[in-house]
């Protein structure tokens, strides 16, 4: 019997097969089409590169909303002809086997928890930091519970518009994600040198940000994931912690701040994990 795993992102989706759920084959990665029907037929293609045996159970994250039994994507600014479409139902259907769907960012901070740089934590806040930005907290190895899902990016911090201006709305997202620095700056953020004064300015917003989340969350371990923090150029992760320590100030305590261990693949764990749990 195989277990199927999936990420399946603005650009790029991946796939990939585990007979045991403690390691996976090598992925299978392609474009995330725009169309849900050919995204559904390109992950079933995959599958079935990757094993022809029966499939035990299947479980993966998708960037967006989900609703509220989490079947489908509710809302998402790119996948938007995947809104509102039968997705678990589907795979279900076509590969006759159990399919368990998270949002993207979660899931990757599950596979953060139980196989990356957040192993042996009670309490872990992840957060990517990307084209966009995301994050969940992660409970004695489990999603924390929640209403409508975890939007980290979503908070307001430039409350008297100083920064981004009157047009922008001032979030954590808006600051420091890859698309709103290539707004800002006209070019990608990988074309603006390390050396560069924007990122530490990133650091700084970024750390007002972390401590909300401190705020919040009280996590053991912050880990941060996500090209615009473990790529090259990046957000420095010392800078990070020297703002988040200053912005902590003396009546609060700063936890530890890692970069994640597992890259673009803490999707493909974080499915390992949750397959793991319902075989319990």
């Amino acid at each position: 019997m195989s277990y199927i795993l999936f990420d399946i992102g603005g650009t790029n989706t991946r796939v990939a097969v585990s007979d045991d759920l403690k390691r996976y084959s090598e992925a299978v990665s392609f474009k995330t089409p725009k169309k849900f029907g050919e995204g559904i037929e390109a992950i079933v293609e995959a599958v079935h590169k990757l094993t022809d045996k029966p499939v035990q159970g299947m479980a993966g994250g998708i960037r967006g909303t989900l609703n509220g039994d989490k079947t489908e994507l509710a809302y998402d600014s790119v996948l938007t002809s995947w809104i509102d479409e039968p997705l678990v139902e589907t795979l279900q259907k076509k590969l006759k086997t159990t399919v368990h769907l998270e949002n993207d960012a979660a899931i990757a901070g599950l596979g953060e928890a139980h196989f990356g740089a957040g192993k042996g934590y009670e309490i872990v806040a992840y957060h990517t930091v990307s084209t966009g930005v995301g994050g969940a907290k992660i409970e004695n190895g489990r999603i924390d519970s929640y209403h409508v899902g975890f939007e980290p990016g979503h908070q307001i911090l430039d409350i008297d518009r100083t920064i981004l201006g009157e047009e922008v709305i001032p979030t954590l997202e808006n600051l420091v994600s890859g698309s709103a620095l290539e707004e800002r700056m006209g070019v990608k953020a990988y074309e603006i040198p390390q050396s560069d004064i924007i990122w530490g300015q990133l650091a700084s917003y970024l750390a007002h940000g972390l401590r909300n989340t401190v705020l919040y969350w009280s996590p053991d371990v912050i880990v941060l994931g996500g090209s615009m923090i473990t790529g090259n150029p990046r957000i420095l992760l010392d800078d990070i912690r020297m703002h988040a320590n200053e912005v902590m100030g003396e009546e609060l305590s700063c936890p530890l701040i890692v970069d994640a261990a597992l890259g673009d693949l803490g999707g493909i764990y974080g499915g390992m994990a949750i397959l793991a749990a319902h075989e319990e």
